[in-house]
């Protein structure tokens, strides 16, 4: 599928474009995992009162008994992995340390910042998403 963007343990991510012509990232939930739906409720209650400006922003979400999505803010240069392990794409120092000063920037604030504790417990390169700035 052209639209198929990845996916996780959690399900799969796909390219959308809303009526509005705002490109979008709709993850969608693998209900069969166990206790999905549960961190599923959990984690969009989080996800949708988080306002910064280095976390994902979610748009909206669906959810029904047979079906759970996120629609999340498009980041377009996908993840910060395919730029650390391909060949073609190259960061410069000052980009990586970008990079590096806004993931600690979006931590501080999950830690601190907001008004309970959020612990990220999944930091990893493909979990870093790029935009265009």
């Amino acid at each position: 599928d052209a639209n198929f963007l990845g996916s996780g343990s959690f399900g799969s991510v796909y390219k959308g474009i809303l009526t509005d012509g705002t490109t979008v990232a709709v993850r969608v939930l693998n209900l069969s995992s166990d206790g999905a739906s549960k961190n599923f409720d959990i984690e969009c209650n989080v996800m949708c009162q988080i306002r910064h400006r280095n976390h994902v922003r979610v748009i909206t979400s669906c959810s029904s008994a047979d079906f759970k999505a996120l629609v999340l803010q498009y980041m377009p240069l996908g993840s910060l992995e395919v730029y650390l392990h391909s060949g073609g794409n190259h960061l410069n120092l000052f980009r990586r340390l970008d990079i590096m000063i806004d993931a600690a920037c979006a931590l501080e604030y999950l830690h601190h910042g907001y008004s309970e504790t959020i612990v990220h417990s999944d930091l990893k390169p493909s979990n870093v998403l790029l935009d265009e700035n």
